[in-house]
């Protein structure tokens, strides 16, 4: 669905406070010093500091507008309580280094400009993506499940305002026809799957309970987002809903995605390929070579092994490992099991040791994968999980992982019963859910904790 997220917004929105964050304080010392000079004193420090803080302030606070129906108020408190932020941690700071020889006038000229210029920026750049929405681009499409007065307020709320960038395809309802209405509550699931639907709506009053999670589940087992619309958190399912205001109707959601956020995407991108470029600098550099030639001399065959297996969304990649096999050809349909017969000496201390995954920063650093994240499995076993196993497809709403929080609570390896990938799946999808760089972080000291320990299920 290559309409539904806006994948270069929010780095546009970063690079341009940078670049304003810049000019205001190299305006702000032209003004007060008469001069453009910074490399050689302490505010070409400053100034970097000034960036790096922001960076992180963005981070922590989401401080990128994300929500198509925003308003202007919205949009200005939100920069302000960035701003904020942004100015404690840099007196906290000054205060912290007795640095008193910054002038004060320099420091309040360059909030009071970058102040005004990224409130203007913000709100001029959203004014045309509206503008750029309501002629047709950039939009989501949609479908509304009952013609109840929650699904008609609904399309009357985006009908009104084309610059959200919703385009609606139709209803579906057991009881109404028309011109409007392209079949029963039955046919969605083959609409949806056949038209790249992003988003179906549903009306809790006119539709079976039973219904609404067979087609939760439907969503799941498709990466496409189900939301109920309704005056009230109905107890239609047991799950934990998140709740957004929609005009005047309340639209649950079932499930919270941080990474569905392209300002998160991209500051776990850039984690990812500094991340992934140093362990190559630093540990690709001189370990491949050695394992390459410690592979060669232990068994015949190529040194690297790449397997199709499936991505985010749901498209295949070619993951690269060290060759811990002879050559067979059940690599891509059997896992790997306890005194394998398969695997070769060196194989079973590189798969011991997680030293076999070591190509998969390749990997990452390509965008296939990432440092953390659900492990990736091959075609056959997502083909036959995904109809096993409840919520399997909703891993893949991000890149897999070298490494993942599954992993890391013992749940590698081979999966002998269905129940084992159940419990695999929970924590992928917590993950998925509950994502932050500061887990990602956490998750990667585990994993490094559990490769110095020992795990019993690396084999």
């Amino acid at each position: 669905m290559t309409h539904q997220y806006s994948k270069f917004l929010h780095p546009l929105y970063l690079i341009g406070d940078l670049l304003l964050l810049n000019l205001s304080f190299i305006g702000a010392f032209a003004y007060q010093f008469a001069s453009l000079k910074l490399t050689q004193t302490p505010y070409f420090f400053l100034m970097i500091f000034f960036n790096i803080i922001w960076i992180f302030v963005s981070v922590l606070l989401d401080n990128h507008e994300k929500n198509r129906m925003a308003t202007d108020t919205a949009i200005v408190k939100k920069i302000a309580k960035g701003l904020g932020l942004h100015i404690a941690t840099i007196a906290t700071i000054l205060l912290f280094l007795k640095a008193v020889y910054f002038s004060r006038l320099h420091l309040v000229c360059t909030y009071a400009l970058f102040g005004a210029l990224i409130i203007a920026w913000r709100i001029s750049f959203i004014y045309f993506l509206r503008s750029y929405r309501t002629k047709g681009y950039n939009f989501r499409s949609y479908v509304i499940a009952g013609m109840s007065s929650s699904g008609q307020s609904l399309l009357q709320l985006y009908n009104k305002h084309p610059e959200f960038g919703y385009r609606f395809m139709g209803y579906f309802d057991n009881k109404v026809t028309g011109d409007k209405v392209l079949g029963k509550i039955c046919d969605i699931q083959n609409y949806v799957k056949e038209n790249n639907i992003d988003e179906v709506y549903c009306s809790v009053s006119d539709i079976d309970k039973s219904y609404v999670k067979d087609l939760v589940k439907f969503g799941d087992q498709n990466m496409v987002r189900v939301k109920l619309l309704s005056s009230s958190q109905d107890s239609t399912t047991a799950q934990k809903l998140f709740a957004v205001q929609y005009g005047n109707l309340n639209v649950f959601s079932f499930r919270n995605e941080p990474l569905n956020d392209s300002f998160s995407k991209v500051s776990k991108r850039i984690f990812d390929i500094v991340f992934s470029s140093l362990v190559m600098i630093c540990i690709h550099s001189w370990l491949v070579p050695i394992i390459a030639i410690l592979i060669k001399m232990d068994s015949k065959g190529p040194v690297f092994f790449k397997q199709k297996r499936t991505g985010r969304d749901g498209k295949e990649f070619w993951c690269l490992k060290f060759r811990t096999m002879k050559v067979n050809n059940d690599s891509d349909s059997k896992q790997a099991t306890k005194n394998d017969h398969r695997i070769t000496p060196l194989g079973a201390f590189l798969r011991k040791s997680s030293i076999d995954e070591l190509p998969q920063f390749i990997n990452t650093f390509l965008g296939d994968m990432s440092v953390v994240g659900p492990r990736p499995h091959m075609l056959k076993h997502t083909e036959y999980y995904s109809q096993e196993v409840d919520k399997f497809m909703v891993r893949h709403l991000v890149k897999p992982g070298i490494t993942g929080l599954a992993q890391t609570k013992g749940f590698r390896g081979e999966t002998k019963e269905v129940s084992a990938m159940k419990n695999r799946v929970r924590m992928d999808v917590f993950y998925v859910e509950n994502w932050s760089l500061f887990l990602d972080i956490k998750i990667i000291f585990m994993t490094v904790f559990n490769m110095i320990r020992g795990e019993k299920n690396a084999y």
